[in-house]
Formats: C-alpha cells, sequence, structure tokens
C-alpha cells in the first residue's frame, strides 16, 4: 500500500489582507478594529502539521508529491467564467473580498488554483492505482465555496473541482464526499444536491455556520433524493458521540451507495481546542473516524480513500489531529501519543448527555430511513 502526501510552500502564503479575525481593519465598518491577528485560517496549524510529519519520521513512510495549479478548464467544470474572471481580476491588483468571510490578498488566485491542483492530482493519482490513498494539505480550503460565490475562508471548490476532473477522465463514475468539518459543508452539498452519483455527508455542529445550512431534512434534488446526508450534532458531542453518529448514519449510506473512491473533507475545527468550535473530538476521534472509513473504502472501493484538508484553528493541536489521521491511513509503526489525551478525556461528556445524544441519533436515523 502507498500513501501519498501532497503539498506545496506556496499554499502557505495565502493572505487574508488586512483582517483581524473576520473583520476588516479600518473603514466605516473596522475603524474601531485594533490591527493584527489576520484570519483564524493561517498558514500555522498546515505548516506544523508538515513540521510534524516531519519530526516524527511518519513522512519518510510516505509518497511526497507536488501539484501543477489546477487550469482553467478544471475551474470552468464547476465555476462560472464570470466568477472566475472577477477572481483573476481581483487577485492581480491587490486582493479583496468576492464574499463574506473569504478575503484574499494579491495573488490570492494562482495560490486557491494551486490548492484545487493538489486535491486534483491527489484524486487522479489513487484512480489511476499509481496510490492507494492520499492526504491532500489543500489551503486556501473549498467546502464552502458555491460555484459563483465563496465563503468562510474557501475560494474556489477544491473537492468538486477534483471529482469533475476524475468524471472528465473517464476515472470513475460514483463518490462518496464526508465532511467531518465542524461546519456544515454547504458548497459541496450545492454543488452534487441534484446529482444522484455523487453522496455528500456532513457531521457538523448544529447551526454554527452556515447557520442558515445544513439541517437534516435536505436530502438531495429530484433524482438524487437520498444522495445528501446532513448530521447537525449538538455542542459537545464528543468522542463517543462522533463515533456512533459515525457508526449508525455514515456508514451504512456508504454501503448502500458503493462509491468508486471516497474522499474526506478532512476539518480538525471539531477539536476539543478549536476556537470556531465545541464540539470536543480528540486527535484519537480523527483517527478512529479514518479507520472505519479507510475500512469502509477498502470493502467498497479497493482502498481508494483521499482526505483533502479543510478546517481547524488550533495551531497547538491541529498538527496531533492530523498526524492520527495520516497513521492510519498509511497503517505506519510510527506514532506518537496525543499529550492532551488525559486532559481532554476528563472533559468528555458523561453518560446522562450520552443517552440524550443516542436519542438525537436516533431521530436521524428515522428521518434517513424515511422514504
Amino acid at each position: 500500500m502507498t500513501t501519498a502526501f501532497y503539498t506545496d510552500e506556496r499554499t502557505f502564503w495565502h493572505h487574508g489582507g488586512n483582517y483581524a479575525l473576520t473583520l476588516p481593519v479600518g473603514g466605516p465598518l473596522g475603524q474601531f478594529v485594533q490591527p493584527g491577528g489576520g484570519l483564524p485560517e493561517s498558514p500555522e496549524t498546515k505548516r506544523r502539521l508538515k513540521n510534524l510529519i516531519e519530526a516524527t519520521g511518519l513522512l519518510r513512510h510516505l509518497s511526497l508529491r507536488g501539484a501543477d495549479p489546477a487550469t482553467r478548464d478544471d475551474l470552468l467544470r464547476v465555476h462560472p467564467a464570470a466568477y472566475l474572471d472577477r477572481f483573476k481580476a481581483l487577485s492581480d491588483a491587490e486582493g479583496g473580498e468576492l464574499g463574506p468571510r473569504a478575503p484574499f490578498g494579491r495573488g490570492g488566485f494562482e495560490i486557491a488554483a494551486l490548492s484545487a491542483g493538489l486535491a486534483l492530482r491527489a484524486l487522479g493519482d489513487i484512480l489511476s492505482g499509481e496510490v492507494t490513498n492520499a492526504y491532500a494539505l489543500t489551503r486556501p480550503p473549498g467546502h464552502h465555496c458555491l460555484p459563483d460565490h465563496p465563503n468562510g475562508f474557501c475560494l474556489l471548490a477544491n473537492i468538486a473541482i477534483a471529482i469533475e476532473a476524475a468524471r472528465a477522465a473517464g476515472q470513475a463514475r460514483r463518490f462518496a464526499v464526508i465532511d467531518w468539518d465542524v461546519h456544515h459543508g454547504n458548497g459541496t452539498e450545492a454543488i452534487f444536491l441534484a446529482d444522484p452519483d455523487v453522496l455528500t455527508i456532513s457531521l457538523h455542529q448544529d447551526r454554527n455556520y452556515p447557520t442558515d445550512t445544513g439541517a437534516a431534512t435536505v436530502r438531495g434534488a429530484g433524482p438524487a433524493r437520498g444522495s445528501n446526508r446532513n448530521i447537525p450534532l449538538p455542542p459537545g458531542t464528543g468522542h463517543r458521540g462522533y463515533l456512533e453518529a459515525f457508526t449508525r448514519l455514515v456508514l451504512p449510506a456508504l454501503h448502500a451507495h458503493r462509491p468508486d473512491v471516497i474522499i474526506v473533507a478532512c476539518g480538525f475545527d471539531a477539536a476539543a481546542l478549536d476556537p470556531l468550535g465545541r464540539m470536543l473530538a480528540t486527535a484519537d476521534t480523527f483517527r478512529q473516524m479514518t479507520r472505519l472509513t479507510r475500512e469502509a473504502a477498502e470493502s467498497l472501493c479497493a482502498g481508494r480513500l483521499l482526505c483533502v484538508h479543510e478546517g481547524g484553528y488550533s495551531e497547538v493541536y491541529v498538527p496531533f489531529c492530523g498526524h492520527a489521521v495520516i497513521e492510519d491511513l498509511a497503517q505506519s509503526p510510527v506514532t506518537i501519543p496525543d499529550p492532551l489525551a488525559a486532559t481532554l478525556s476528563a472533559r468528555q461528556p458523561d453518560a446522562r448527555f450520552d443517552a440524550f445524544l443516542s436519542a438525537w441519533i436516533d431521530d436521524l436515523e428515522t428521518l434517513f430511513t424515511t422514504p
């Protein structure tokens, strides 16, 4: 088995211009916002993940690869020309913002195309049989981006671009996307909502972001009814809750769909230390969800599995969560302990919350099995 790791230093150079958190500095809206801090979507969480897998020796068990930027033809399969032209023009000037919470600096278009290119090449290499599975360290992320409207730090729909390139090359027909970022994968959902060949599953904190999408009642459109599965979970879900939801709601959908390849929108903002989520997941949560997904991929599609990096904003903890995922993907002998395991174990929900969450999942299971 070969596990590949796709990265490019230039993706770490993406920035949001003169922003503090998600607020612009200066001007009528931000005249009282103190400069500094930049975006929560900083390069350090991703760079430190790469640094950690190198420091531990895990990188030596991976095939380290880069990619060319996605071409305009690649992008046009998902995004209309007018959107790409507006994005490119603003990028060539001084940068700016085309949608809420998605600012970028000069050259942002080229960096976003490179991020999409990493996902595109990784999926292509898996489907050609060159590698068994892969991790694409993409930045900026993509799962919130609509065809003509970026938001939530996402400027191009990385996973959708990769899927459409694979289709155009005749490499696969049926796809499954599991999104365990703490925020609803509204962009991926919108792009494939009426497509019965793409199963989209999003586990997310209920009404976190975006607040107006992610309802469990949105199950697909037209002939694709049933091919979208939203799993909104309450704040504080924790390790046991994530694994119960995954086992009862995600795995049955995968086995029913029988994809040619599984893609994970791999965000780490459900982790306990994340400033933008309240879900109490741990590095072992992500390890176990990866194991369950890998085993499903081995059963359904010859192990073809791609993890594409999305959110996650704790510079301290994201690297350990990512390391756990890649350890399992590679079935590597290189493992490291979670330095926060004892602390986070003590903060997990108690039996009363577990019972409440099981009832919550019961309701979702009933909804999903109702025609």
